[in-house]
């Protein structure tokens, strides 16, 4: 296998709330973990066909196990659904280094962590960092039910439980209160989200409506509904020399694969930016989530597995 995955052991399997899979995974040649950090996602090696990320959620200063949580979702395109199925205690699986695209701002003023279902689990190592850091800092965690929702003990028993806050249907908080959780947007204070994209955006709007900047928002999506609809268009891989044309209905990334150019990607919705990409010419037609909306506005890059082109053609830096 390639230097940058690892192999490991699925060393504890647990079935926590409502279909979510508790992995505890640890080296498989019995040695320490590489770092990673708060808010890093690992990719799951589910076959030589199936690859999908997940957001460790692990303590990061303990180098002797990787934890995941795993949404059973019916809805999903496969990965979660064979993890539940294949994955059992003692059982090898190979991992991608950690690597992370929604990390902690240190040294914030303030931070607030918001984390709806399975949304919960990078802001759990970004509480455990924080703790560590002795920073101030607060953890909402908003489910359908109490229930329903994992990691609920080790939330209840750890050093800074007193910072974590439920909201659950059931004990009458369906609905988190932002405007008295996000506050005026005081200097230093950032706000982290991760979630359904229905339950992001709408704490994203209500940051920005309250007065926060883009910078101080961060977000994680897990999935997006995509749209592949729109003309065709002409796409120039200049270092590869090569041009292609990508069909409505198709993306980007298959349209290059047709012509031999393999572009690395994992979430194929645009989510965790593994195929960003630079534009040289030509304005992309945005349909990710991974990029800010000042960073579309440049239209200097492009996630090529779900973004198209506004213009009859893209000159791409591969």
């Amino acid at each position: 296998m390639a230097e940058d995955k690892i192999k490991v052991v699925v060393q504890r399997r647990q079935e926590q709330g409502h279909g979510v899979l508790v992995l505890d995974l640890v080296d498989a040649a019995g040695g320490t973990l590489p770092p990673f950090s708060a808010g890093a996602h690992v990719d799951l090696h589910l076959s030589p066909e199936l690859t999908r990320q997940y957001s460790l959620c692990s303590d990061p200063t303990q180098r002797d196990v990787y934890r995941l949580g795993i949404l059973k979702d019916a809805q999903s395109r496969g990965g979660s659904l064979a993890a539940h199925a294949s994955l059992k205690e003692g059982d090898e699986v190979w991992l991608s280094l950690p690597r992370n695209h929604f990390p902690l701002v240190h040294g914030a003023r303030r931070s607030i962590l918001i984390g709806g279902g399975i949304g919960i689990t990078p802001m759990i190592a970004m509480a455990y960092a924080l703790a560590a850091d002795g920073a101030d800092f607060e953890l909402h965690y908003r489910g359908r039910s109490r229930a329903a929702c994992a990691f609920i003990d080790e939330l209840a028993a750890c050093a800074f439980s007193e910072r974590v806050h439920g909201h659950f249907g059931e004990e009458g908080a369906e609905s988190l209160n932002l405007s008295r959780i996000l506050g005026d947007p005081t200097a230093g204070t950032h706000v982290y989200v991760c979630g359904p994209a229905g339950f992001m955006s709408w704490v994203i709007d209500s940051a920005k409506a309250l007065g926060f900047t883009d910078d101080t928002i961060h977000r994680e999506f897990f999935q997006v509904d995509t749209d592949s609809s729109g003309a065709a268009f002409e796409v120039e891989a200049r270092r590869s020399g090569t041009t292609v044309r990508v069909e409505e209905g198709q993306s980007i990334v298959d349209a290059l694969a047709k012509a031999g150019i393999k572009i690395k990607m994992s979430c194929e919705q645009g989510v965790c930016g593994t195929c960003l990409c630079d534009v040289i010419e030509g304005t992309p037609d945005h349909r990710d989530v991974y990029l800010t909306d000042e960073e579309k506005m440049d239209n200097d890059q492009i996630l090529l597995c779900c973004s198209r082109a506004k213009t009859a053609r893209l000159v791409l830096d591969i």
